[in-house]
Formats: structure tokens, C-alpha cells, sequence
């Protein structure tokens, strides 16, 4: 398999990215990010670019799969035109390039409750980029909408507050499907979807994810 990642950096793709450099059914993994990554591996190839010039880095976008992770947060971003821009246009612009280039699987990780049609700005953000890239034909498509997301060291005040809330819940045996989802399962059900690829969509609710579990296959 040669697999494709944007988003490396992040909590879900930065911990994808280490399962993928260690699967031995993985040859080649390459990362296209916005700054600098310090780290190195013989099967690792990573591109700097910039997201808003696709011309300049369109045709290096080959290969077998392509798992998109991007996205920042409304407060990173600084404004909801900043964060669209990030978690809708920049992958949908890179998925774009993907297809156009032959890849065939794409594995999108959205958000749970994605609909175009939702009143709340995150939710019809990922929902409307699900519905363009269906519209792009890849003949695999999985989409993976996981619950709130555990991430290691996170200093968002507000998500951990989330995730503890839901965890309270759950205890008491309420919102099951909405526990929260550390990012390395979300990363680990990843690459084992990518092992049993089949043409069509596979849309992936947050039981879905749980479920879906296979050990690295060793070098």
C-alpha cells in the first residue's frame, strides 16, 4: 500500500501516521503538511506546500490511498470563514487532486451528526464537504464520523470539560454512542478499514469505529 496523508500533524493523523510507518503492508507513506515535521523514516516522503496553490503541488498527489485528517478548530482559526477554509477547502481541494491523479480509496474523517443541512456551523461545515466529495467518484470512499475525540496533552479547556461530561454519562449508562473516542483508536480503525477495501461508500457512525479493530502487521 502507498498511502497518502494530510493532516500528519494534527492529534488523529499525527498518530495514523506512526501506525502507517510501522505496518509492514504499508511501502511508502507520504505527507504533505504546512510546516515543518521532525521526524524521519526510511518509507516516510514528506512534501511542504501550501494548501492554496494546487498547481504547485497537484501532481505529486499519487498514490493508492489517501487519508484525510486536516481540520483546526474555530479558535485556532479565528473566524468560521478561517476554519472552513482548513477543514472544508483545503481537503476537498486535496481530494480534488487525489482522484484527478488516479487514487482510488479515500478515507475522510468528518464528524458525527454531518449534515448539510444543519442548523449548527461545524456540523453542515463537514456535512457539505461529504456531499462534494461524493461528487468526486472515488470508487472507495469511507467516511468516518467519530464521537468527541480524547487527545493526548490537549489544552483545550472546553473538550476535555466535553469528554468528561459524556464520560459521567456514560457511566451511568446513557449517550453510549456518544462516548468519546481516543484519537489513537480512531487512527487504529483507520488503518484497518484501509486493509479491507471494497468499492462503494462505508459510512462509519461512532459504534462502527469501535468495533473495527486489527493488530499492525509487523515488518
Amino acid at each position: 500500500m502507498n498511502a497518502l496523508l494530510i493532516g500528519a500533524t494534527g492529534a488523529t493523523g499525527s498518530d495514523l501516521l506512526q501506525l502507517l510507518l510501522k505496518d509492514g503492508e504499508v511501502n511508502r507513506v507520504t505527507i504533505f503538511v504546512r510546516r515543518e515535521l521532525q521526524i524521519t523514516h526510511p518509507k516516510l516522503e514528506v512534501h511542504l506546500i501550501d494548501f492554496d496553490r494546487k498547481e504547485q503541488w497537484h501532481y505529486l498527489v499519487k498514490g493508492d490511498i489517501l487519508f484525510s485528517c486536516l481540520g483546526t478548530t474555530l479558535k485556532d482559526a479565528g473566524s468560521k470563514e478561517a476554519q472552513w477554509k482548513v477543514d472544508h477547502d483545503y481537503q476537498y481541494r486535496f481530494a480534488e487532486a487525489a482522484r484527478e491523479n488516479g487514487v482510488g480509496t479515500l478515507l475522510l474523517v468528518s464528524s458525527m451528526n454531518a449534515s448539510p443541512k444543519s442548523p449548527f456551523f461545524y456540523a453542515r461545515m463537514k456535512g457539505e464537504l461529504e456531499e462534494a466529495i461524493r461528487k468526486l467518484g472515488f470508487p472507495g470512499l469511507m467516511i468516518f464520523r467519530p464521537p468527541s475525540l480524547i487527545r493526548k496533552g490537549s489544552d483545550r479547556a472546553m473538550e476535555r470539560v466535553g469528554v468528561k461530561l459524556i464520560g459521567f454519562l456514560n457511566r451511568m449508562g446513557l449517550l453510549k454512542s456518544m462516548r468519546p473516542l481516543p484519537t489513537e483508536r480512531l487512527a487504529q480503525a483507520m488503518l484497518c478499514a484501509a486493509k479491507s477495501i471494497r468499492e462503494g461508500e462505508l459510512l462509519l457512525q461512532p459504534l462502527d469505529i469501535e468495533s473495527l479493530a486489527c493488530p499492525v502487521t509487523a515488518p
